[in-house]
């Protein structure tokens, strides 16, 4: 196995211009870790030069590791004295990227999280761009896929390969392009190094817009109002603010943008509590199926071309068609599925679980009899996927839900590799994998009557 200073490699997580990024385990204690080592395009070393390109890394290692803050990632070791140098962060399996569903084709529709969930990622992105702003950074690559998400669902801002320390005199070629499309201010696009912190809210918010409409600026037709019910005009004013091409149009520093979202949001629960008064719509319940109704309820190995076919999603990884199902707490600690003729767990495991522990916390269920039962198992992905529902919006958001709503991310028994599972998000309705070294949920359920 690989080893880089006292670290086994584990797998690649992702490359960029400057380097390699690591997934690793530390030797003695084994810890999962996040490393960044640094390996070079050939083309930046010839726009650059290696004396420039290794400068910048060093920078970037030390930027990070000195800028302390609840929403930036964090460095826990660095060596750049190596050949080659790197440095550690702490390792996160999930970021806002995944979680959406953007791909490398950032025109594609990506997939709209729910009002209260969004604000909460964009503030506290904004409480780490004030950080930095205030240390005379600038971020210069704000995007879903540099917000990394912890194990409590906060932000965690990485990636500062990109990032200008103000007073910088160094300059970048003529034919290199700092950030990303779409992303990028107008003005950061034109000259990289003139970029300041308006450029960052910029980005923050084309985020904003991506994670609340499922689309990008460029692509919406119409006021973003149009296309989210929980938006109103409010919304439109804060994001032609946030968007407008000229940087002094813009809002003054994160902390002005973030009082902008407070102030829209405390608006948006207003609403909700008077809609939340009216009686709800009653829904007919589905027919009762016996147990066995059709969800495969053995585990599979399903590779990547042939899984959205099997499990019946579409290109956003959602169900196509959402099944019908009729949910009735037991008052046991869990709920009967009369539908599909499932036992669930109603909580779930206590805390989150690789996929390993995910086995073995099941097996424990069985030696206890936990619910008088002694045949649990972990869910297949169809299984999970017949709980999912739309996105919410608003008025859904006064039903009490039946399942534990701090426990969305849900192991299945399906694999995708011998090192990655397929798994569901509850909250967001879509399904995907992740390395068996992640930590997440388990629901257990049983198909066999108490």
């Amino acid at each position: 196995m690989k080893k880089i200073g006292p670290y086994e490699v584990i797998g690649l997580l992702g490359r960029g211009g400057m380097g390699r990024v690591y997934k690793v385990r530390r030797t003695g204690d084994g810890r999962v870790l996040a490393l960044k080592q640094l390996t070079p395009a050939p083309a930046l070393v010839k726009l650059w030069g290696e004396a420039e390109v290794r400068s910048r890394f060093v920078r970037e290692a030390g930027i990070m590791a000195r800028l302390r803050h609840p929403h930036i990632l964090d460095v826990e070791d660095r060596d750049l004295d190596a050949e080659p140098p790197y440095f550690v962060m702490t390792y996160f399996c999930h970021d806002v990227g995944l979680l959406i569903g953007e791909m490398v084709r950032l025109e594609a529709p990506t997939r709209v999280v729910p009002f209260s969930r969004a604000v909460k990622y964009l503030t506290q992105t904004l409480d780490a761009l004030s950080r930095l702003h205030e240390a005379g950074v600038v971020h210069r690559d704000v995007k879903p896929s540099n917000l990394l998400l912890d194990d409590h669902d906060e932000i965690k801002v990485g990636d500062f390969g990109l990032s200008r320390l103000k007073g910088e005199t160094r300059t970048s070629p003529t034919r290199l392009h700092i950030g990303s499309p779409y992303y990028a201010a107008p003005e950061q696009a034109r000259d990289p190094d003139r970029a300041g912190p308006a450029a960052d809210l910029y980005a923050v918010g084309v985020t904003a817009h991506r994670l609340l409409t499922g689309l990008l600026p460029e692509q919406a037709e119409g006021p973003a109002e149009r296309l989210n019910p929980d938006l109103d005009a409010g919304w439109d004013r804060f994001l032609g603010r946030a968007l407008a091409k000229d940087p002094a149009e813009r809002f003054s520093q994160a902390a002005e943008m973030r009082g902008a979202l407070e102030a829209l949001e405390k608006a948006w629960r207003a609403q909700q509590e008077q809609i939340c008064e009216l009686p709800a719509p009653e829904v007919p319940k589905p027919e009762a199926a016996p147990a066995g109704s059709g969800l495969r309820a053995a585990p599979r190995k399903i590779g990547f071309a042939q899984a959205r076919e099997s499990l019946g999603l579409d290109a956003l990884w959602r169900p196509i068609a959402y099944p019908a199902h009729d949910l009735i707490p037991a008052g046991d600690g869990t709920v009967l599925d009369r539908t599909a003729g499932l036992t669930w767990q109603q909580s779930g495991s206590p805390e989150r679980l690789t996929w390993p522990e995910a086995q073995a916390y099941v097996a424990e269920l069985n030696q206890t009899r936990f619910a008088g039962r002694d045949s649990w198992r972990l869910p297949t992905a169809p299984e999970l996927i017949s709980l999912l529902t739309p996105t919410p919006h608003t008025t859904d958001f006064c039903l009490a839900p039946v399942f534990d709503p701090r426990k969305p991310w849900l192991w299945s028994a399906d694999r995708r590799t011998f090192t990655s599972a397929y798994f569901v998000s509850a909250d967001m309705g879509f399904a995907a994998w992740r390395d068996m070294t992640c930590a997440l949920f388990v629901r257990a359920v049983s198909s066999d009557k108490a």
